[in-house]
């Protein structure tokens, strides 16, 4: 046979094809291009079946991405002098989904601890509980910084998310935390300004202004301090205190005790919201004897320091009996009955001053509905009905009993008697000098000037001696009341009160501070009364916020009170 190919000086020559290959070829190749086109066919089809599968046939809720809220943007909130109580800044909120961890199960405990090593506020017994939690998604935490959140993405945990969130930050902490308020996780306010102003702070049109209220932090800082210095020390139930410019009705400080962290609201205790100055009612005692005897001015019943009313023995009137703490058995003038408190002295003028006049200026002074200000936490005060408001309800009003007001009614009604005898709303707002409201007039100013001699004539002769800071010529009045609970009083335990004024012969500031059931301590002498309880403490207040707000010690001008012991003539009648 020949050989299959031929060998030539160029090499093997091309083999001859039969037509019966040629064919075999053609169709191989056909059938290839056939597959091509079909596969160019299906594959767009799968994709499309698949899209609808994903997109239709396994919907599946929102990814954990979509459940992480953003908070929107609000605007800060400011003091007086423009020192941040609020602000928003940018932060990390951490999630888990605890289903499709790709850590083992034995190994989650360690991931716990890593996170917990950088979130140092929350233990790993805390994270491993959300990392093993049945649910699709957990929070691990909130509000974490970008450092950290970094830290924690570079664990290389797919099924744990950051997202990024706008944070409310309180940088004071719980300082005026009820009067500022706080914000929940979507950003809306709960309590306080926060709450009161939220349209301003969150319209995008004044986001990039600051809300100014009347605070001041150093002011604050002060009361803060030493109210719950007082309140430690006596083991009390509560506090709650006010510093308000009187020309304004700015309140330059409020302090409510217990109190929280907006930082951290959830943390708090139920007690702990309740802003006793505003939204807590008290019977504040001896401090309503200043406005009875106001009233009692106003209405000509006092017509000379002078006149004198019998406080020899108890007055008793139909189902009441009224005696004095410290009695003197004597008759009293109004100074006397003033800086020695006489309860009988008390009740005689404002029984001779009656009912109808009583009534008109408690409702001038805005003490029979809730105190005029922002904020949403408020309480309706505590009085008898008309119909009940009978002899013993006069005396005991006169004094301070039988009708509850909240600590900020008390400084309205302070500022009032001693700046001429106006009633400006008090404010949280920073008021500029030319939008300080008119206001009403109450007392008139002849009566304003006798009630600022009486105030300090206590501080210099009467219950209210350890309230005095030397070259500030404090004024003011004590108040202990036996403490009211659902209409019930309870024996031995009290609400002490002071109500003061600063400088008086020109005042500029009121400040009250209560404390709630003190138990008396070695400070007090184991007394609970509020001259041992609370007037100390005005004394150190007034010496540290005075140069703070202005007011500096003067050791020489001082208000007259000589003439107040051994005046005979008239009383100017308004």
């Amino acid at each position: 046979m020949p050989p299959p190919f031929a060998i030539t000086a160029a090499g093997p020559l091309p083999v001859p094809r039969i037509p019966g290959q040629r064919r075999s070829a053609r169709d191989a190749a056909r059938a290839r291009l056939g597959w091509l086109l079909l596969a160019f066919m299906v594959v767009p089809a799968a994709l499309t079946v698949r899209l609808i599968d994903l997109s239709i046939l396994e919907a599946r809720p929102a990814p954990p991405r979509a459940r992480l809220v953003d908070a929107p943007p609000r605007a800060d909130i400011v003091d007086r002098n423009g020192v941040e109580l609020a602000q928003t800044f940018e932060a990390y909120a951490i999630a888990v989904e605890p289903q499709k961890l790709a850590t083992k199960p034995a190994q989650l405990a360690l991931l716990a601890g890593k996170i917990a090593a950088i979130l140092t506020d929350r233990t790993p017994a805390q994270i491993l509980a959300e990392l093993t939690s049945r649910d699709e998604f957990r929070y691990i935490a909130r509000r974490v910084l970008p450092s950290e959140a970094k830290r924690i993405n570079d664990l290389g945990e797919p099924a744990i998310h950051l997202k990024r969130e706008a944070q409310r930050l309180y940088p004071n902490a719980d300082l005026a935390a009820h009067a500022i308020g706080y914000t929940d996780d979507r950003g809306h306010g709960m309590i306080g300004m926060e709450r009161a102003r939220e349209a301003r702070l969150a319209d995008p049109a004044t986001r990039g202004t600051p809300l100014v209220l009347s605070l001041d932090v150093r002011a604050q800082q002060a009361l803060a301090d030493e109210i719950r210095g007082v309140m430690l020390d006596q083991q009390a139930d509560g506090a709650a205190g006010v510093v308000m410019d009187i020309a304004t009705g700015e309140v330059v400080a409020m302090v409510s005790l217990p109190d929280f962290d907006p930082n951290a609201p959830g943390r708090g205790t139920q007690d702990g919201y309740l802003n006793r100055a505003t939204a807590g009612t008290y019977e504040l005692g001896s401090t309503f004897k200043a406005f009875t005897l106001a009233n009692g001015l106003s209405a000509g019943t006092i017509t000379s320091m002078s006149r004198t009313w019998d406080a020899s023995r108890p007055l008793q009137l139909p189902g009441h009996l009224i005696h004095d703490d410290h009695a003197l058995n004597r008759w009293l003038t109004v100074p006397e009955i003033f800086i020695h408190s006489s309860n009988i002295g008390t009740a005689r003028i404002a029984l001779e001053t009656g009912r109808d006049s009583q009534r008109a200026m408690l409702e001038a002074l805005g003490f029979f509905k809730p105190v005029d200000i922002e904020i949403g936490e408020r309480k309706t005060p505590g009085f008898p009905a008309v119909s009940d408001w009978r002899e013993a309800a006069i005396a005991t009003i006169g004094y301070g009993h039988g009708i509850s007001v909240t600590p900020l009614h008390l400084a309205s009604g302070y500022a009032t008697l001693v700046n001429g005898g106006i009633y400006r709303p008090p404010t949280l707002l920073k008021r500029a000098p030319g939008a300080v409201p008119a206001g009403r007039r109450v007392f008139s100013q002849a009566t304003s000037d006798t009630m600022r001699a009486l105030l300090r004539l206590v501080v210099l002769k009467g219950t209210g001696k350890t309230a005095n800071a030397p070259g500030y010529h404090v004024g003011g009045k004590t108040g202990t009341a036996t403490k009211n609970r659902n209409g019930v009083y309870l024996s031995g335990h009290n609400v002490s009160t002071f109500a003061a004024a600063f400088p008086m012969e020109a005042p500029r500031y009121v400040i009250i501070a209560m404390i709630d059931d003190p138990k008396g301590s070695k400070a007090s002498s184991g007394l609970k009364t509020a001259g041992m309880v609370v007037a100390p403490m005005i004394a150190r207040l007034v010496q540290r916020i005075g140069p703070i707000l202005g007011v500096q010690p003067d050791s020489g001008r001082d208000i007259d009170v000589s003439g107040l012991m051994h005046d005979t003539g008239e009383i100017v009648k308004e």
